[in-house]
């Protein structure tokens, strides 16, 4: 079974399905699925508050606590059916400092031909990517909420697909920094068909970071780096009641470094296996996760998966060969057809330490539409 993330952006969209031992899971559809004509104008608020404590004490990363709130109220417009035009503004605000953290105008265009996605400016972000979470960090829906580049996304019965850019930092002549990128995209092939009693696909995923430009005064060696992940995933619904499935998937990653040998990370290769069973059942999902890294480093991951230390770790410190044990209680609880709150209690323990981490999380996700009217049928005096 598949669930639609309570932190994901595609209300009114076609809708893009994660699975739950990636991000948070929602029971059953969208949040707010809104119809729409040609002409039709809508006023949007999405509205995000996180609490996400890391009890961590390792020297990959140490701990420390997320807290705050987001808003994003826009004004929505479709010129034709198939084209969605949404423009506003984006507010960040961490509680206990009286700053705002953010604000900036935010805009996206989203053209819908059949099963495929065309979206311009700030595309659909973080979670609604699908990647594991080795790859791609579970955080960046809090640290890293705006994405802002080229997309493309399609959705069948056999084939999801997401190919994305990223334009990180843009440069200019003179300015002494270099140019960001990041990109990718995540697939998954379902070789089963939707009757049968054992769903089985296989995901593909892929990204890449690169650091470079000609215009700066830096001169500084460019910066490319790439992780690939690839396995299988099962599920084997158990009938109803209070054990509804069981889940299970396996990932082969790597870690390559194309940066022509001018190598910046202690590492230039690396590669790990990512092993998961879930059990949904009907008060929550219990995940079981097994992660062996070899001079893995994936450098928009999440950080207790990686062989270098994080920003948050002690600068310098590796742990090559990284071992871990992790366990997530997750539970989702639906307020109203636009509110959602999604629990987490995650502990892990480090078999090279012999230490025992745990993070604790709360999440809070409205997001709404309301129809205006339908400027679209309205005639200037005269005309």
């Amino acid at each position: 079974m598949k669930y639609r993330t309570i932190l994901s952006d595609d209300v009114g969209q076609a809708p893009r399905t994660l699975t739950a031992q990636d991000t948070i899971g929602i029971a059953a559809a969208s949040l707010a699925r809104n119809y729409h004509r040609a002409g039709d104008l809508h006023l949007s608020l999405n509205a995000f508050t996180f609490f996400k404590d890391n009890e961590y004490f390792n020297d990959i990363v140490q701990g420390y606590t997320l807290f705050g709130t987001q808003l994003n109220p826009q004004l929505v417009y479709y010129p034709t059916k198939n084209l969605r035009l949404e423009a506003g503004i984006f507010l960040w605000k961490d509680f206990g400092t009286p700053q705002l953290r953010q604000v900036r105008p935010t805009y996206r265009a989203t053209w819908t031909h059949g099963s495929s996605q065309f979206i311009f400016g700030n595309i659909k972000a973080n979670l609604n990517h699908g990647y594991i979470e080795p790859l791609f960090d579970f955080e960046r829906v809090m640290l890293k909420p705006l994405e802002e580049g080229l997309q493309y996304r399609l959705n069948t019965k056999r084939v999801a697909l997401d190919v994305w850019v990223d334009w990180l930092r843009q440069e200019y002549a003179g300015v002494s920094y270099q140019e960001q990128i990041a990109g990718g995209f995540t697939s998954s092939f379902q070789l089963t068909g939707d009757n049968s009693p054992v769903q089985v696909s296989i995901p593909l995923q892929f990204t890449a970071r690169h650091e470079g430009g000609q215009i700066d005064t830096l001169h500084k060696p460019i910066q490319t780096l790439f992780n690939y992940a690839s396995g299988v995933v099962a599920r084997v619904s158990l009938g109803g009641g209070t054990f509804r499935a069981v889940r299970l998937n396996a990932y082969g990653l790597l870690f390559d470094d194309h940066s022509f040998a001018n190598y910046r990370l202690p590492f230039q290769n690396g590669n790990a296996l990512y092993l998961n069973g879930t059990l949904e059942t009907r008060y929550l999902d219990v995940m079981l996760s097994y992660w062996q890294g070899h001079q893995f480093f994936a450098p928009l991951g999440g950080n207790y998966y990686q062989s270098v230390a994080s920003r948050y770790g002690t600068p310098g410190f590796t742990d090559a060969e990284r071992r871990l044990l992790l366990v997530r209680l997750l539970r989702d609880f639906r307020i109203a057809d636009a509110a959602a709150i999604t629990v987490r209690v995650e502990p892990a323990y480090d078999f090279n330490k012999q230490l025992l981490d745990f993070s604790f999380g709360v999440y809070l996700n409205f997001r709404q539409e309301w129809l205006l009217g339908n400027v679209g049928r309205r005639v200037r005096v005269g005309q």
